[in-house]
């Protein structure tokens, strides 16, 4: 099932405006998947700084 989307802007160099489109031309994947999937990748690697619920091994190093 497809989850609802917000619109928002973001502003790319040109030369990554040409590479996600040469990347489209050669997948037929929506540039916009690619760019949802670079969100994700930078959420991933930033994770540690985004709040969220304590592991139980966190919680027990903490005490």
């Amino acid at each position: 099932m497809a989850r609802k989307k917000i619109s928002t802007t973001v502003y790319i160099t040109p030369e990554q405006n040409e590479r996600l489109k040469l990347l489209h031309e050669r997948t037929k994947v929506p540039v916009a998947v690619y760019i949802r999937e670079g969100i994700d990748l930078v959420l991933d690697r930033h994770s540690h700084q985004l709040p969220g619920q304590l592991t139980l091994d966190a919680a027990t190093e903490s005490r």
